[in-house]
């Protein structure tokens, strides 16, 4: 079995008031060159197909030029919704579109939607909240959706490959996946972790929702990551689709780069200096961050270095540019320490007070967390 593994296309999306529609047909075009050029059963799409549950009609209709190119090559289209898109959109004609070759799993059910391709059955697991009493968080949630899928399994016994397609926050024995700037998910206090381990028995599992393509710890559990970037967190990473071979239970995975037309980059110098550098950037029509080291008031300086940079999104000036570097460091190190109580409450006073939490604080937070965890 051979399939591309992609996710988060995020159809639709606006980024500092540009829209991000012509970007997204030339990468979806790039993917289906990619597709028919490595001779691919299927391709697996794993959620935020949309950038929001409401997408606007032309999002819609490049989606549906997408599909019909693959469709068209006999090429199987998998696909789960996401966090971002709304599950009954998703899901409109998915019993229809399955005799085209388009699975789609938008509506959780309470049961994973199963797709055999010759010896390889693909499991469906789209984004859902928890929603009973005994799933008060993801990691539980997906811990009973796969012991009903394990159980049908038992009483089936057939032997084949196995992939799992889902859209979750998925941590290696509580080690967090990189993130990046353009993710709006927050996850508190660890309620949208979901422990890779769970993936156990899969021969290979197919990951959405982190904008990073990274392995999750030493199993063949990938994250795609966005097919473009859509921050300036995100300059010094390469997209890409995943290509996957599948044989004997084993999985190789390559990275095929996506090209996008226009970068996003940050430039960094006087208004002076960067006016005269963009006579010469032969890149200057990408979509761009100012860094400004000018000192006093300027007049007009986006509009200034939109004149010969026409895709500006942003100016900041030295001090906030460096003020935000500082603010993400923080952060950073908050969540690092966030698995620990104890630690998240003494990074949390040192943030509101900036000064460190004593012996004697420590112990008496340390104390009341203790009571808490003795009345739950």
């Amino acid at each position: 079995m051979r399939f591309l593994h992609i996710s988060d296309l995020h159809i639709g999306k606006v980024v500092n008031d540009f829209s991000m529609l012509e970007e997204q047909k030339l990468i979806l075009d790039q993917l289906v060159s990619l597709a028919a050029e490595n001779k691919v059963d299927a391709l697996v799409i794993a959620g935020d197909i949309y950038d929001r549950a409401i997408p606007p009609g032309e999002a819609v209709s490049l989606f549906d030029q997408f599909l019909t190119k693959l469709s068209d090559q006999e090429i199987q289209i998998i696909m789960i919704s996401g966090n971002h898109d709304s599950p009954e959109r998703i899901s409109f004609g998915e019993h229809l579109l399955c005799a085209r070759g388009v699975h789609i799993a938008g509506v959780w059910n309470r049961q994973a939607k199963r797709v055999l391709l010759g010896d390889t059955e693909f499991v469906l697991l789209p984004f859902f909240k928890p929603v009973r009493e005994e799933e008060t968080d993801s990691n539980s949630a997906v811990v009973r959706a796969l012991e009903r899928y394990w159980q049908q399994e038992q009483e089936e016994s057939l032997e084949k490959q196995r992939v799992l397609i889902t859209h979750f926050f998925v941590t290696d024995q509580g080690k967090e996946p990189a993130l990046s700037e353009s993710e709006t998910t927050i996850h508190v206090g660890g309620l949208d972790n979901v422990e890779a381990s769970l993936f156990d028995g899969f021969d290979y599992v197919a990951l959405g929702h982190i904008h990073r393509c990274q392995q999750i710890g030493e199993r063949p559990v990938w994250y795609s990551g966005s097919t473009l970037k859509y921050s300036f967190g995100e300059c010094g990473q390469e997209k890409c689709a995943l290509l996957v071979n599948l044989e004997e239970h084993r999985a190789e995975v390559t990275r095929l780069p996506l090209h996008p037309a226009k970068e996003f980059r940050i430039i960094r110098g006087s208004l002076e200096e960067l006016l005269r550098q963009g006579q010469e950037d032969e890149r200057r029509s990408d979509y761009l961050q100012a860094v400004l080291t000018d000192r006093g008031e300027l007049i007009d300086p986006m509009g200034t270095l939109r004149s010969v940079y026409p895709n500006m999104m942003q100016i900041l000036r030295a001090g906030e540019w460096e003020q935000e570097q500082r603010a993400e460091q923080k952060a950073d190190r908050m969540l690092a320490r966030r698995k620990d109580p104890v630690a998240l409450f003494e990074a949390f006073y040192e943030e509101v007070t900036e000064e460190t939490l004593l012996a004697e604080g420590k112990k008496a937070v340390t104390d009341i967390i203790r009571e808490l965890e003795d009345c739950l």
